[in-house]
């Protein structure tokens, strides 16, 4: 038997709670996690916020009690301070002021991110909230359903800013929303994808600032107004939605990390630090895409990462297979999904990227009824042929179809193989000439 701390049990860390507890019982396992909830699925915050689900109960699949059913040690709202790496020894503080000092065998960190607070001045005024915990929901909702506040500027484009200037909007407030680059959901998308998504936006009634980038926020008792690089503008409310950093705080000065914070892992989830694990969005993934470490902060890749470690640290030697960074969203109804990467950040990463795409009807044009336009882009290495990255956008629901272009990427597939894909053809799903195999075609 062997002593084995998690630190943070949200989905990384229960996925590597499960994996332990289900399959290695006969292994000790203490778990701190500094918040009072387990296994939030911060991707329905949006869904919450925007009244298109009735209860939060179902965005908790853990909790306390079915860890401790299986057996788990669980400390609750109980912040970890310290770990002494050599001495195996993990410090922590409970909400009571109780001093704890838990020795270990194996050790997984799994603390997860913060939100960015950039230096703006009166970031900290009432009425400025951020995004991350259930208690963040939980605040934006109720300030929404105050009558007073009227509008809402929501900072950033990014996957979570989208869908929150969605949710603010359902909620019948004036929604503006500000981004630093000249379109919505860039670090996903290229161009041809990301002023489509823009349109549904303004179509929607939500005022657009891209190119912006907001100064300070004023007021004192509460907000009164923001200040950008190009004006000035009343609101009384603001929602943080840049983006989130690799919470690293307690290993940073003795383990190895990526450039933005990021704990270093192998495919294992091993640190340099023998013994010590690390996952989720603390950590860093490999990708397939760019054939090295990288940041990628998704709650699929956290789970991968939980059941990978779990396995590892009770001695089930087992590798991640790497991810692609698989992500989708869907906001007024408009579908959009993506894998590996788009044009920049081939290029970033040092391929020569080459595209090609096919817009057509998702059925043949006899289908009247539910039968929407679908846009496909593929991007490819021009030297090597291999397949980086696929994006794909329709009011129909095409996400299953990015999945085969993930398996395309691990698996190091060329744009050739698919040009003559045994596709099936059934006018009540597709075209004789599938926009896959018409894209396909189409590469030089």
């Amino acid at each position: 038997m062997q002593k084995i701390i998690l630190i943070g049990a949200n989905h990384a860390g229960t996925a590597a709670a499960n994996t332990i507890l289900d399959n290695y019982p006969d292994n000790e396992l203490t778990i701190f996690d500094s918040n009072s909830n387990i296994s939030y699925l911060g991707c329905g915050t949006a869904l919450y916020i925007g009244k298109q689900i009735d209860e939060t109960d179902g965005l908790f699949y853990s909790s306390r009690e079915k860890l401790e059913a299986k057996k788990a040690k669980v400390h609750m709202e109980t912040r970890v301070n310290r770990i002494d790496f050599d001495k195996k020894v993990v410090y922590a503080a409970a909400k009571d002021g109780k001093e704890i000092a838990e020795n270990y065998d194996k050790l997984i960190i799994a603390t997860g991110s913060l939100p960015i607070s950039p230096p703006i001045k009166g970031i900290d005024i009432p009425n400025v909230a951020f995004v991350k915990l259930f208690q963040d929901g939980q605040q934006i909702d109720n300030l929404l359903s105050k009558p007073e506040i009227k509008s809402v500027a929501v900072i950033g484009a990014g996957y979570i800013g989208v869908e929150l200037a969605e949710a603010v909007k359902r909620r019948g407030k004036e929604t503006l929303l500000f981004e630093a680059a000249d379109t919505s959901l860039c670090t996903y998308y290229d161009e041809w994808f990301t002023h489509d998504m823009d349109k549904v936006l303004s179509d929607n009634g939500i005022n657009l600032h891209f190119g912006e980038l907001v100064q300070e926020i004023t007021g004192t008792d509460k907000v009164t107004g923001i200040k950008t690089n190009k004006g000035e503008y009343k609101v009384d409310m603001v929602i943080m939605a840049i983006g989130f950093k690799p919470n690293s705080s307690l290993g940073k000065e003795s383990l190895e990390i990526l450039p933005n914070g990021a704990y270093k892992v192998n495919k294992r989830q091993e640190t340099n630090k023998k013994d010590v694990y690390a996952i989720g969005d603390c950590a860093s993934v490999f990708s397939n895409a760019v054939e090295d470490s990288a940041y990628i902060a998704l709650a699929t890749n956290a789970v991968r990462s939980g059941i990978v470690a779990g396995h590892n640290v009770c001695g089930t030697a087992i590798e991640s297979a790497g991810v692609q960074g698989s992500n989708g969203i869907c906001i007024f109804d408009y579908k959009m999904v993506s894998t590996g990467l788009n044009v920049k950040a081939a290029e970033k990463a040092g391929y020569t990227p080459v595209t090609t795409q096919f817009e057509d009807l998702q059925k043949p044009a006899f289908i009247k009824e539910n039968n929407n336009k679908v846009k496909l882009r593929i991007v490819y290495d021009k030297n090597t042929r291999r397949i980086l990255g696929a994006q794909m956008a329709s009011y129909h629901d095409i996400s299953m179809g990015i999945h085969m272009f993930s398996l395309a990427i691990e698996e190091k597939l060329t744009i050739d193989k698919l040009k003559l894909l045994d596709i099936f053809f059934l006018p009540h799903f597709n075209q004789p000439y599938n926009y896959i195999t018409m894209a396909a075609l189409g590469a030089a």
